[in-house]
């Protein structure tokens, strides 16, 4: 047991967060995204909502400063209504990074970045749209 490290970040989780360098990139991923087909590095959360592992990560994670794509989500096909989860999603990065932007990617380049990223967290988060990247920065 450690103190003041969040449950949720799992010794294996906190290994690759820790051997991450700046500018690597990690996803955090709903119930539906196909993590295992596209992770270099997977780690399984399915108990775990994308709202509670992205305060988690965020704990100990900074993000990158000097990318405005720190923190992307993935767009919505169609005209639909942003998800409510988005929402939460700015009220836990407003706590952790307040000088933080959301950006949106369209679907396939999503894909494809995350092909790329360092590692995937596979979350059962239900909600449309949960899917979340987080580009890591330095600590200020």
């Amino acid at each position: 047991m450690l103190k003041g490290i969040n449950p949720l970040l799992s010794p294996e989780l906190l290994k690759i967060l820790s051997e991450m360098g700046h500018g690597d990139e990690i996803i955090i991923a709903d119930g539906g995204f196909p993590a295992a087909r596209l992770a270099r590095n997977l780690v399984r959360a399915d108990a775990v909502g994308c709202v509670a592992m992205l305060d988690a990560v965020l704990s100990v994670f900074p993000l990158d400063q000097y990318d405005s794509q720190n923190f992307v989500l993935m767009e919505t096909t169609g005209n639909d209504q942003p998800p409510a989860i988005w929402e939460e999603y700015a009220e836990v990065l407003k706590k952790h990074e307040p000088d933080a932007h959301i950006e949106h990617i369209e679907r396939f380049n999503y894909y494809a970045r995350a092909e790329k990223a360092y590692a995937v967290i596979a979350t059962g988060e239900m909600a449309p749209y949960g899917n979340i990247l987080l580009k890591k920065g330095c600590i200020r």
